[in-house]
């Protein structure tokens, strides 16, 4: 199912899709946390607007009545009243509202754009336009109280005394927004009303990503994600496990004490059978390899006695013809016998990993081959790899053999890539036709060419250093160059 998704994304996507199955099931069970938490906070966040919303627009309804109330109040009054009336409920404080008399209308810097106060307006609006219907109009607004305006000649809130506002208005230390409302209750004489909303903090309660909202969801986001890391966690290291042990036997590293540590049967049943069943299959795996080996050995040796005396045989033979036709029967009997041998042993070489650097090891077989007669170009690269070293210099002593004997020269390079070290040997002989480089690591097998540059060669050298190449964890791949030549390319880890 990973896999087809992962197919049927885009290619930017497919490009951070982790290749790990740690990275996948971390990012699935992260990816489905946090939908679910974003799908339980948009429905909550739904919730909490709309409770908020109908909180909100009762409050207008009552606070609107009540200013209604007020402005009828101070209407009925005689002008000269009105100042002393307000001076009098400055002075006994306990009112709603703070009440002052404007010759015009004062200027109010509005609080921000805020769909629920816009709302609230509105509601309060419509309820005074009720209530006084024949009042010329009421002019709206929401205030903070550092800035607010009470009176003309740009007088603030600020400037007054405390005692008139502080059981009207919240000034410290949370200052709440200011409900404002004038209106002209004769020509030149307006009414400027501010008071609280019975829930003076409604604009932060609606808010659903406020911090302390936010605190308990994120807190409990990331204890299931840390609850879901470490379940993938406990899931797939003893995959890796599985992975480490099947690559060290893979790698011939299974004699190593490191190599040979079985794996642990713990966690789930599955992976407690499968575990059980690699170890019994390793087992079976390296007894076959044993038992292989003791075959060819013992076969080699039981038939170089018989091969010795047919030769000696066929020497007391009379007829030169026949007898040379057994000789050449028993030189390629014997010749296949010791191919065989020679294949098992290089493929089988038991050594300790080490760090090689490939400047030495090549170095000194091109220097032999140059003491011999032969032209090979080398320039050190100064790159160093991990592997077995009599295996790996059998392997490229091997291309760099063929490469001799088929071409008039050779040429060796070493590169490196970010996860890979590249060992290129070419020759410059006739190449090989493209069909048939599939098959030139098949054992016996021999062109014409190398037939007659190399007539007592049996056709073992490619297939035995593949399989050295792919022991130590790489790939070995022949191509024809497109200057003519043969082209063997050695990729190993990095």
């Amino acid at each position: 199912m990973p896999s087809r998704l992962a197919g049927r994304l885009p290619r930017w996507l497919r490009a951070l899709w982790p290749a790990s199955l740690l990275g996948r099931l971390t990012l699935v069970m992260v990816a489905g946390v946090l939908v679910t938490q974003l799908a339980a906070s948009a429905i909550w966040t739904s919730q909490v607007r709309a409770k908020a919303e109908v909180e909100a627009q009762s409050a207008a309804r009552y606070t609107a009545h009540s200013a209604a109330g007020a402005i009828r109040f101070f209407r009925s009054l005689p002008p000269a009243y009105r100042t002393l009336i307000i001076q009098q409920l400055r002075e006994m404080g306990g009112t709603r509202f703070f009440v002052n008399l404007n010759h015009a209308w004062v200027p109010v810097e509005e609080i921000g754009a805020n769909p629920l106060a816009r709302s609230v307006l509105a509601t309060v609006g419509a309820t005074l336009k009720a209530d006084l219907p024949n009042s010329p109009g009421f002019r709206l607004a929401f205030a903070w109280p550092e800035r607010l305006a009470v009176a003309e000649h740009d007088v603030r809130l600020e400037d007054l005394p405390n005692a008139w506002v502080q059981h009207v208005l919240l000034l410290q230390p949370d200052p709440a927004p200011v409900l404002v409302i004038q209106t002209e209750i004769e020509p030149g004489n307006w009414l400027y009303m501010a008071a609280l909303m019975p829930n003076p903090y409604f604009l932060s309660n609606n808010d659903p990503f406020s911090w302390d909202r936010l605190m308990p969801q994120v807190l409990s986001l990331a204890v299931v994600l840390l609850l879901c890391l470490l379940v993938v966690r406990s899931i797939t290291r003893p995959l890796a496990a599985l992975s480490d042990a099947a690559s060290a036997f893979g790698q011939g590293l299974d004699h190593i004490e490191e190599g040979a540590r079985p794996l642990p049967e713990t966690g789930s049943r599955e992976f407690i059978n499968t575990a059980r069943a690699f170890s019994a299959m390793r087992e079976r795996i390296q007894r076959y390899i044993e038992d292989r080996e003791r075959l060819f050995v013992s076969i080699s040796h039981d038939l170089r006695t018989p091969i010795t005396r047919l030769k000696l045989r066929s020497e007391l033979l009379d007829d030169e013809a026949l007898r040379n036709e057994f000789e050449e029967d028993l030189d390629e009997l014997d010749m296949m016998v010791k191919g065989a041998l020679q294949c098992v042993k290089d493929s089988d070489i038991h050594e300790n990993p080490a760090e090689i650097k490939l400047d030495a090891l090549l170095g000194r077989m091109v220097r032999s081959a140059q003491l011999a007669g032969h032209a090979v170009a080398y320039r050190p690269a100064g790159i160093t790899v991990r592997g077995k070293p009599l295996a790996l210099k059998r392997a490229l002593g091997n291309l760099l053999d063929n490469a001799l004997h088929y071409g008039a020269r050779a040429e060796i390079s070493v590169t490196a890539e970010p996860d890979a070290v590249l060992v290129c040997v070419r020759d410059h002989g006739p190449g090989v036709p493209d069909e048939a480089l599939a098959s030139l690591f098949d054992p016996y097998v021999r062109l014409a060419h190398g037939r007659e540059r190399n007539d007592g060669g049996m056709g073992l050298g490619l297939g035995i250093a593949r399989g050295v190449v792919e022991a130590h964890g790489g790939n070995l791949a022949l191509s024809n160059h497109p200057e003519g030549g043969l082209v063997a390319l050695v990729r190993l880890p990095a």
